[in-house]
C-alpha cells in the first residue's frame, strides 16, 4: 500500500548524489523529480514491496548516467510511465 511507503526516505541532497562537476544541485532536483513522480504515478493499492523496489531502480538505472544533470521533466515523465506501467520489465522476481 502506497501510504506506508515514506518518499522522504527516498530523496537526496547534493551532498548524497556526489561529485558532479558543479552540477550537483541540477542532478539532485532531478533524482528527486524521478523519486516524487514515480511515486505519484503509482496506484493507491501498489505493493509496498513493489513500490520500494520502483524507487530503488531510480538510483540504481540514474544516478551514473551523464544525462542525469540536464533530463527533462516530460523524460522523466515518461520514464516512470514506462516502469509503472511495466513493472515486471524493470524488477526482479524472487521467486
Amino acid at each position: 500500500m502506497k501510504e506506508f511507503v515514506v518518499i522522504h526516505d527516498y530523496l537526496v541532497t547534493q551532498e548524497i548524489v556526489g561529485d558532479w562537476d558543479g552540477q550537483e544541485e541540477e542532478v539532485a532536483e532531478n533524482m528527486n523529480e524521478f523519486y516524487h513522480t514515480m511515486y505519484d504515478l503509482a496506484e493507491e493499492d501498489i505493493e509496498t514491496e513493489v513500490l520500494e523496489q520502483l524507487l530503488a531502480l531510480i538510483w540504481d538505472t540514474w544516478i551514473g548516467q551523464e544525462e542525469i544533470a540536464d533530463i527533462s521533466t516530460d523524460d522523466i515523465y515518461d520514464w516512470c510511465k514506462h516502469v509503472i506501467d511495466n513493472p515486471d520489465q524493470h524488477l526482479q522476481s524472487e521467486e
